[in-house]
């Protein structure tokens, strides 16, 4: 019996250290940037200063082919629940459109990221935007956060609270701090550096539980309105007056430097409604210099907010065992929003002031979306495209670039993956929806090819594409003509080749149409909104 004793004293003064032997679960951090195109970042070819980003790519990894769902909400289901939007119950916008897969709001089968991960020892922070249910009922902390500052809906000022000037209709602007309603006063803040601020806050807060955490960093920059500091306009004055046609050309450029476009691969040419630079007046020319002036200054914001996290992060000595994931939400828009603020009196300022109400526009996102075709909102590789780095020292190789060919729906499952996260088989009494993605880690640490003939499916307001293999299969609504391209050598999709593979073009469209089956996708016209911003067909963009 005494030696029983001693034994277990030896035992118990043992367990901590062979506790503190045990392997740390990693942090994760995954940053979200909205409808800023592919080309933005200078790690993608840009001119805008984003050096904290770009240090990231320079000691991580970069992929040239990574998907989202070409507009914010649907995006960002698939992106919480590693589920396919329509499954999710985010099939069209954060609109109900009375039917399961478009109410809306996620439904409770889909288990978003801060759900699993909190299960799983994590806490959970969002900074930024959520946009994937407006009622209290489906807020951030109902659905596995621990904390939460932003705003709920599709976007916000920068400058202050008030209403977003949106068709006929002034949307309200909901803030959130947790679950209270917010209003600071206007002039007060710049909402890009309230985003970092509460973040690098969530994680001096987070650091005194012991635990490890996932932080969504989720800015609301680019996104219209263009509004941005002085201080940061001010370094890009002058920058644009070669016009969009000499930056894209200097963006390519960038792009073949880097490794980013491989030799041979086609590029999409202009868009044919985007007008020659020199046939421009000399004022429109000034509104459309001042217009891509604020877009860099808002992206070189969000990357000094990038940075800011970056050093609380070493500060905190948690830098050696976090994995940073950095993706878009969408392609660059082509919307004109200029005429809504000017009905609610907004553009009663410069651009970029707090008075002001302007987008980038298609003159200019064509270039941020070199070297593809297409915007927001579309399923060809402009719309869907994003730049995608992923940052973890020690695990993920140092400069590296992979063709990749991941997806929304594969981010879940690679975090779960990493954490040791159990995906539960019953939650608080539902049964969750299988995880319609793959992981990544295998690709991310050890370079493992994914499975090149796995199918990625999309549909949104009637656009739908299906990608395998080298084949991209896509048509636009209304027309619903398949179009088939071959990526590998024409990823600026020119050349449409469905008449030449028609066998390609009945399984992949038979494939699609059994994926929409299983999935709740409707025909769009049977569900589609009148209007969804009063003068707005349903299918242009938010």
């Amino acid at each position: 019996m005494k030696k029983y004793l001693i034994s277990l004293a030896v035992v118990l003064q043992a367990a901590p250290l062979f506790a503190q032997s045990q392997p740390k679960k990693p942090n994760i951090i995954l940053i979200m940037v909205d409808d800023m195109g592919y080309s933005d970042l200078g790690s993608y070819g840009s001119e805008i200063r984003t050096p904290n980003l770009d240090r990231l790519a320079k000691e991580g990894l970069r992929l040239r082919e990574f998907y989202n769902n070409s507009i914010c909400a649907p995006t960002r289901a698939s992106l919480l629940t590693g589920q396919y939007q329509h499954k999710a119950g985010v099939g069209y916008f954060d609109v109900n459109l009375g039917l399961p897969a478009y109410q809306g709001f996620l439904n409770r089968q889909s288990l978003t990221i801060g759900e699993v991960l909190r299960q799983n020892g994590y806490s959970t922070l969002l900074s930024g935007k959520w946009h994937v249910g407006n009622d209290s009922t489906s807020w951030p902390l109902q659905r596995g956060f621990d904390r939460f500052f932003g705003v709920i809906g599709g976007g916000a000022n920068y400058f202050d609270p008030e209403p977003m000037p949106l068709g006929g209709r002034a949307y309200p602007v909901v803030l959130l701090e947790n679950n209270r309603r917010i209003k600071p006063a206007a002039g007060s803040y710049y909402f890009t550096d309230e985003i970092t601020r509460y973040a690098v806050d969530f994680l001096d807060e987070q650091h005194k539980s012991g635990k490890p955490f996932f932080l969504y960093l989720a800015y609301t920059a680019p996104h219209w309105p263009l509004q941005a500091l002085p201080e940061d306009i001010a370094k890009y004055k002058g920058r644009y007056d070669i016009g969009w046609d000499s930056l894209r050309n200097e963006r390519l450029a960038r792009q073949r430097q880097l490794g980013l476009l491989p030799a041979g691969q086609t590029i999409a040419p202009r868009d044919s409604s985007v007008p020659d630079w020199d046939n421009l007046t000399f004022d429109q020319q000034q509104l459309w210099k001042a217009k891509m002036e604020v877009f860099a200054a808002m992206v070189d914001r969000m990357d000094q907010g990038v940075g800011q996290v970056l050093a609380k992060l070493k500060a905190l000595g948690a830098d050696d065992n976090t994995l940073i994931v950095f993706i878009s939400d969408n392609g660059a828009p082509a919307e004109d929003v200029a005429h809504f603020g000017q009905r609610a009196g907004r553009n009663s300022g410069p651009v970029g002031t707090a008075g002001s109400f302007e987008s980038q526009g298609k003159n200019w996102s064509f270039a941020s979306n070199s070297p593809f075709r297409a915007f927001k909102n579309n399923m060809y590789e402009g719309g869907i495209s994003s730049p995608f780095i992923a940052w973890f020292p020690g695990k993920v190789p140092q400069g590296a670039i992979a063709k990749g060919t991941g997806h929304l729906i594969d981010l879940a499952p690679t975090f779960y993956e990493i954490a040791g996260a159990k995906y539960p088989s019953t939650f608080n009494g539902t049964t969750p929806n299988k995880l319609a993605g793959v992981s990544l880690a295998g690709l991310l640490f050890n370079n493992r090819e994914i499975d090149p003939e796995r199918p990625i499916f999309w549909e949104r307001a009637g656009n739908r594409a299906v990608r395998k293999g080298k084949w991209k299969l896509v048509s636009g609504y209304p027309q619903y003509r398949w179009e088939l391209y071959d990526l590998e050598k024409d990823r600026g999709e020119t050349i449409d080749v469905a008449q030449q593979n028609r066998q390609v073009v009945n399984e992949l469209s038979a494939a699609y149409f059994q994926w929409a089956e299983q999935t709740g996708v409707v025909p769009y016209d049977q569900i589609k909104p009148a209007s969804v911003f009063g003068d707005k067909p349903a299918r242009q963009s938010r």
